[in-house]
């Protein structure tokens, strides 16, 4: 369960708890992906607005590296966030304030859905992914060189640059980069895609005003031109 609200989180365990399942807590995102990392998780309750990196982009992440089920917990009821978490595959969706006993049967139904026989989905195993002189470690979301070292990356340039490893040597336009990144929370990267491509070819290519890994395909989008290996 990853809840901001210790008044919404605490309580709700002990509910779930009591109901049979043995809850994991997480107040934010950095703590919730330590559990996942650490952990076999077989189903995430999710807050969307939360304080630092946010419910949707959390969500991003754990559905680019496994298929364990989603179910979102909001208090915002528009129609935009519902097509939101939809978009990224969630399970379910359920609005604040809701009734414990709902929730459980909600649960349940997903689990049945998406587990079968009754197995546990296990945490995602540490993936990385060699490319150029360089590895990306999404256990992590860190970028180090072929010597180890690591370089800092922002969470625009950790999603837009997991997105062209998974997707090597392929033409992706800039509508799909949000789509895949999952940045439209981002209004910065919403505005300028380019901007974001810029920067990541500052820390990644040798000659950035000449990239040789990001590549710009007019009228098109972009590419990474490198053969990706995933370790």
């Amino acid at each position: 369960m990853v809840e901001d609200d210790r008044d919404i989180r605490d309580p709700l365990a002990s509910y779930l708890d009591k109901n049979g399942f043995r809850v994991s807590r997480a107040e934010d995102s950095e703590a919730a992906r330590e559990l996942l990392a650490a952990h076999a998780i077989d189903l995430v309750l999710l807050d969307i607005m939360m304080p630092g990196e946010d419910g949707i982009s959390l969500a991003g992440f754990v559905r680019a590296t496994s298929k364990m089920p989603i179910i979102f917990l909001t208090a915002k009821a528009e129609e935009i966030d519902r097509i939101i978490g939809l978009e990224l595959g969630a399970d379910d969706y359920v609005t604040k304030p809701f009734s414990p006993r709902e929730l459980v049967a909600r649960i349940k139904a997903v689990l049945r859905r998406t587990n079968e026989g009754g197995q546990a989905v296990h945490a995602p195993e540490a993936d990385a992914y060699a490319f150029g002189p360089w590895v990306l470690r999404t256990s992590d979301r860190e970028l180090v060189d072929l010597d180890g070292v690591a370089t800092p990356l922002s969470t625009g340039e950790y999603n837009l640059l997991h997105t062209f490893v998974t997707h090597p040597r392929r033409v992706l336009t800039r509508d799909q980069l949000l789509d895949h990144t999952q940045g439209r929370d981002l209004a910065a990267f919403e505005r300028s895609i380019d901007n974001h491509i810029s920067r990541l070819r500052r820390k990644i290519e040798t000659n950035p005003s000449s990239p040789e890994l990001i590549k710009t395909i007019w009228g098109g989008g972009y590419m990474l031109a490198a053969e990706v290996k995933r370790l």
